[in-house]
């Protein structure tokens, strides 16, 4: 067994990192998007990392993954009361993470730094890391005009129809150190790109400047699961972003979004009939049950991919011989 590296963000992409982290413990590091971070009331919010953090540590809340278990809101509703603005909620446990990586970046640490504090604080041995150091903000442009992803997201509601994705800052951010290092591992057994949105979530690890490239070189296999179940996202957005955008509604179409980037791709079993379809392109394809209900579920499906990942790599050295 060797090293992996997942790339994910959102509950989804969480839970099967937390599936990967109960089979490879520290030799797991997660690449965790940033895209959707912001500063707000002199606040830095990275809900992606904070996501990752508390659901790999045990602490997140098991319907609202993006929360610690028994949040309270004392603090937002005063803040309320005396006039502040209430379209982002804001939870008295999680202020906790934002005033410490705050205060971190007003002291010049890197958010990779920061966030390596906050694994080993909760006592998490994987290896957490923000895309880049480099602030990157993803931008929607919508038939309203373009705005940023949490102004899309919190203030709007997602109502407006989408038309594209622009990923401010990511041609000009760097890949840390600590992300090179984990992509170049010499036993790197797998990239697995997990279940969330390919637009808002893994399309600004994927735009940083060098990534793609770096993804390329590696030798390992790059396995993607499908965050789309049937026509539907299990959780978020993706559903409708694809719709709008004009883009087909399925497993298939996001292994479209991932063409060239990946080996194989992962779609439940209720998308078996797509699996020949996608293979036709080149792809290598698993099915399997892929909705994660349970910490067995997330498991199970992390022990699938992995050892999907094993079948790609051999078939891929047995063609090269």
């Amino acid at each position: 067994m060797g090293t992996v590296v997942a790339l994910g963000a959102q509950v989804g992409g969480a839970k099967l990192a937390d599936g990967l982290y109960r089979l490879r413990g520290k030799d797991l590091a997660v690449i965790v998007n940033t895209g959707d971070d912001c500063e707000h009331l002199g606040l830095a919010l990275s809900p992606d990392i904070d996501t990752m953090l508390y659901t790999l540590a045990g602490l997140a809340d098991p319907a609202r993954g993006w929360e610690p278990a028994g949040e309270t809101f004392s603090f937002f509703d005063t803040f309320k009361r005396l006039g502040g603005p209430d379209w982002l909620r804001l939870g008295d446990r999680g202020l906790a993470a934002a005033v410490l990586r705050a205060d971190g970046l007003g002291a010049e640490r890197r958010l990779t730094e920061i966030t390596l504090d906050f694994c080993r604080q909760l006592g998490i041995a994987a290896r957490v890391l923000p895309m880049s150091d480099d602030p990157v903000r993803t931008l929607v442009r919508t038939e309203e005009g373009e705005m940023s992803f949490n102004e899309y997201f919190f203030q709007l509601q997602c109502v407006p129809a989408v038309e594209s994705f622009h990923y401010a800052g990511a041609d000009r951010a760097e890949l840390s150190d600590e992300v090179i290092d984990a992509l170049l591992s010499p036993d790197l057994e797998a990239v697995v790109i997990c279940p969330s949105n390919p637009y808002h979530a893994i399309r600004p690890i994927l735009e940083v400047q060098g990534m793609r490239e770096l993804l390329r070189k590696r030798d390992a296999p790059v396995v993607a699961v499908s965050p789309i179940v049937g026509s539907r996202a299990l959780k978020g957005s993706a559903a409708k972003m694809m719709r709008e955008m004009g883009r087909e509604v399925s497993a298939r179409g996001v292994a479209i979004e991932y063409y060239r980037q990946i080996d194989g791709f992962v779609i439940d079993t209720e998308d078996e009939a797509l699996a020949e379809g996608i293979r036709a392109s080149g792809i290598e394809v698993l099915v399997t049950p892929t909705v994660m209900r349970t910490p067995e579920d997330c498991a199970a499906l992390a022990r699938g991919v992995l050892d999907f990942a094993q079948v790609v790599r051999e078939r891929k050295a047995a063609q090269e011989a």
